[in-house]
């Protein structure tokens, strides 16, 4: 008599990530009928700067349209981070407490860059400056975290899908951060000048200087 052996078939829940995507998709939708004419100037903000000369004023920075569309922009950034280390094997994708630990560091991340921002401005003298500065990053940061939105969806549902994409999204990321910076100093070149030696220090400190450690310390701690 053959005897069977039944093993449990152990299914990892992604119900916490579906409720997250209806939650983002929800809040986006919340945000387009609450502010229906600017959420249409941002939308098209790929190919017109309308929205950056309309809403330049530094109240933007802590308007309910921003702070709606910078929590999707976390949600959907923790999402890439995640996806991007389970394709390279460092991580699991559907790991719920994976994901928490994510997006709190984002978030802690972001809220003391900015508030180390403020405080350096305030001592230079430059915060209304670095306050149109952090808006303009915000908007074009946010546009990317909702441009991926949709294809975080799609890898985190899907696994038979090339490493190439993550890099592909990563090296757009990137790309578009570089032209922010390049658009950013464009439209405040007159300011820069003025305060070169500020912006320099800057640049050094809070743009170039974490994200350095950031890759050194996840480098060498997965040597």
């Amino acid at each position: 008599m053959i005897e069977t052996i039944l093993h449990p078939r152990i299914i990892e829940s992604k119900d916490w990530a579906t409720v997250l995507f209806v939650l983002s998709f929800g809040i986006i939708a919340i945000t387009k009928s609450v502010f229906e004419n600017r959420f249409a100037d941002f939308t098209n903000l790929i190919y017109s700067n309308k929205y950056i000369k309309v809403y330049k004023d530094n109240t933007n920075l802590k308007s309910g349209f921003t702070l709606s569309l910078f929590f999707v922009q976390v949600i959907s950034l923790a999402f890439f981070v995640q996806i991007t280390l389970s394709y390279f094997g460092y991580a699991s994708k559907t790991d719920w407490l994976l994901y928490i630990q994510i997006f709190t560091f984002l978030v802690f991340f972001i809220l003391s860059k900015y508030l180390i921002e403020k405080i350096i401005a305030t001592s230079f003298n430059i915060e209304d400056f670095m306050d149109q500065f952090n808006l303009q990053k915000v908007t074009y940061r946010t546009y990317i975290g909702l441009f991926i939105l949709p294809f975080n969806i799609i890898l985190f549902y899907y696994d038979s899908f090339s490493r190439n994409i993550p890099l592909t999204i990563i090296a757009i990321i990137l790309i578009t951060n570089a032209l922010t910076y390049l658009i950013s100093i464009k439209n405040y070149q007159n300011i820069i000048f003025g305060k070169l030696f500020y912006f320099i220090l800057y640049l050094c400190a809070l743009e170039i200087a974490p994200y350095y450690f950031m890759y050194y310390w996840f480098t060498k701690g997965n040597a």
